[in-house]
């Protein structure tokens, strides 16, 4: 009797070994399968579609310097009533200088109003790279100390806002305009606001 209940205990003690190794084992593939997933999920995700508190919300308003004529003021209010787009650019951002052409085209199309932030720039440095590559811009205002783009929530330069007629955020580009960014979200969703602004 004492044989086989010491070889049931060996026995036992054996199993709860194995048990314990598998559970070694076991937790850190589990880890490994719960970061594989999020790391699926994040490469899933554009990069650039940063979710914004300020979507669908009001946009801050402000008034600035207008960078060529600095006797003069732009405020997100003289915008009321028009869909619009404000693009945060500087003359020291290098994605800013790839996107600058496609700036300059779509302008041509007058679609939409593209207005300029130009952010935490030397205004002679910003005025020179305007004049060298063309000037996309109804005007630009000069937010020299970065505080609106602060209340704007930027990243980082280029950035892109739509603004409706309400002077509310619709869509909010992080990084270079492309193509299709401009083609399949913006362009749509201007034309259904211009459609909505004009059935009222």
């Amino acid at each position: 009797m004492n044989f086989f209940s010491r070889k049931g205990r060996k026995d036992y003690a054996k199993t709860a070994e194995r048990k314990q190794e598998m559970v070694k084992y076991l937790i850190p593939l589990a880890l490994f399968l719960v970061l594989v997933v999020f790391l699926a999920i994040g490469l899933g995700r554009d990069p650039h579609e940063v979710p914004s508190p300020l979507i669908n919300k009001a946009a801050p308003t402000f008034r600035l310097q207008q960078l060529k004529d600095p006797s003069k003021t732009f405020s997100s209010e003289d915008m009321r009533g028009k869909v619009w787009i404000l693009n945060v650019w500087a003359s020291w951002c290098v994605s800013c200088r790839d996107e600058h052409p496609l700036l300059i085209e779509y302008a041509k199309t007058g679609v939409v109003p593209i207005y300029g932030l130009n952010w935490k720039d030397k205004p002679e440095d910003a005025l020179g790279w305007l004049a060298d590559l063309g000037d996309p811009y109804v005007l630009s205002a000069a937010d020299l100390d970065g505080r609106i783009a602060i209340d704007y929530g930027v990243y980082g330069a280029p950035e892109t806002y739509l603004i409706d007629q309400s002077g509310t955020i619709r869509f909010k580009q992080i990084g270079a305009l492309t193509p299709d960014v401009w083609s399949s979200k913006i362009l749509p969703m201007v034309q259904e606001l211009n459609r909505q602004g004009t059935s009222r």
